[in-house]
């Protein structure tokens, strides 16, 4: 009877029979034909279906929404490997009808995709895709966006104007959530997707307050790009990504249509689950960002602690420097007090050598002076009235306890005597022509300050 039914199969029928008996490894032909029958003939997700059951996971056979697959690894994000998935090793089936039908249907299946993949590989030599060259990134997400709005209004969720990388750049930074949306434009379940699901209030105001959204159509260089790094099996495909373990990784994939409830629920179980390892990283950073903060901020009291040594240091040297000054032009001004004073004391004594001897008391052209000094002290000597008036001053200064610098002055009429030559006077008048008489009285008179 099951081969009565078997016969009733219609060639693609049986084509989609045998492919599906070979992708899955299931030995009972009427067990394929049944999960065929439940999928509608679907073979992809009749496929993707049997291997979730035989791997533990749950069934993907749902009409209005797909399972998430395993991620891939990518060029840009971490993702987990796919599982390896072991076959069971199909024994003979017990139907001649199969044998007979693959032996005459190989040659030409084997045949037809060996001469199909190398005729694609030739055209991909010959007329390379021009989606693989990426100009302008940020362009390619700017007219998505344009079209976009253009076809399906203003209703949707926020798109990051930016490209991808910069996006993943971005989630990573803020440590926030990243979801990707893949914008297949010939796909016939793309429009309901765009108007019901990211166009939902719901979905909307979901992602804006809690992801980053970021979109590209395939048909772009960008969008290409991304879809070769996540691999996306059919239309609509969204991307959940998150850094975990240092690392941008997709979490979640949904690939096929999908309600905005449906959506909302399995990214917000996604984020749950992925929840713990943002709040470790948060932590993480956090304290980072407080021992960064408070080495800088010992670094900062150190270079003000150096920087004021460093001044004190400065203003020590320079004081020590002012006061080896002040000692040296002290030591210098001490020298040249001294020189003077020695060189005073050399005059004096040649002065005193020079002087001429007193005149007796009795000859009438000696004049008697009496010297009053500053202090107080009284000397007393006679001159002759021809004796310059230097001589006077030469008698004073050889004397102690006289200042540096000095004139001789009257007593009555006051006025200061001309003892030594000037510039506008070079000779220097006598005693008599000075009109001092036999006695005379001269106050030394301090000029020095």
């Amino acid at each position: 009877m099951a081969e009565d039914e078997e016969v009733t199969l219609t060639t693609e029928q049986t084509e989609k029979l045998l492919q599906f008996q070979d992708l899955t490894g299931i030995e009972d032909m009427e067990r394929c034909r049944n999960i065929l029958d439940q999928h509608d003939w679907n073979i992809e997700t009749a496929v993707q279906d049997t291997l979730n059951v035989s791997e533990g996971k749950p069934t993907v056979y749902d009409r209005t929404t797909q399972a998430s697959q395993p991620p891939v690894r990518t060029p840009e994000v971490n993702t987990n490997p796919r599982d390896q998935r072991i076959f069971t090793v199909a024994r003979p089936t017990s139907s001649w009808f199969q044998w007979s039908y693959m032996m005459v249907f190989f040659p030409f299946r084997f045949f037809y995709t060996t001469v199909f993949d190398i005729v694609r590989w030739t055209l991909r030599l010959i007329w390379p895709d021009p989606r693989r060259i990426v100009t302008d990134p940020r362009g390619d997400v700017l007219s998505f966006i344009t079209s976009y709005e253009e076809r399906y209004g203003a209703a949707h969720p926020e798109f990051y104007r930016g490209s991808y990388s910069e996006a993943l750049s971005d989630a990573k930074r803020d440590l926030k959530f990243l979801l990707v949306y893949l914008h297949g434009n010939d796909h016939q379940d793309t429009d309901q997707f765009c108007r019901d699901t990211l166009g939902n209030a719901d979905v909307i105001e979901f992602i804006n307050a809690s992801l980053i959204f970021w979109a590209a159509s395939v048909n772009s260089p960008e969008g290409y790009r991304v879809s070769l790094a996540l691999r996306e099996n059919t239309y609509p495909f969204l991307a959940l990504i998150v850094l975990r373990d240092n690392k941008m990784t997709v979490v979640l994939r949904i690939e096929g249509a999908v309600s905005g409830e449906s959506l909302i629920e399995r990214v917000q179980r996604t984020m749950s689950e992925t929840e713990g390892y943002l709040v470790a990283m948060r932590m993480g950073r956090q304290e980072r960002n407080l021992n960064n903060t408070l080495r800088q901020e010992q670094d900062e009291a150190y270079r003000e602690s150096l920087r004021q040594d460093q001044e004190k240091a400065k203003k020590k040297k320079e004081e020590e420097e002012e006061k080896n000054k002040q000692e040296q032009a002290e030591r210098e001004q001490e020298e040249e007090k001294q020189n003077q004073i020695e060189e005073r004391a050399n005059r004096r004594i040649e002065k005193a050598a020079l002087l001429p001897d007193e005149p007796d008391a009795s000859n009438t052209d000696a004049v008697k002076i009496l010297f009053k000094l500053p202090n107080g002290r009284r000397l007393e000597r006679s001159f002759l009235k021809t004796c310059s008036l230097e001589v006077l001053y030469d008698y004073v200064y050889v004397q102690d306890e006289v200042p540096d610098e000095f004139q001789l002055q009257t007593n009555y009429p006051r006025r200061v005597l001309q003892c030594l030559p000037t510039e506008e006077n070079e000779t220097v008048p006598s005693i008599g022509d000075a009109g001092l008489s036999s006695r005379e009285m001269l106050y030394v008179q301090d000029i020095s300050d």
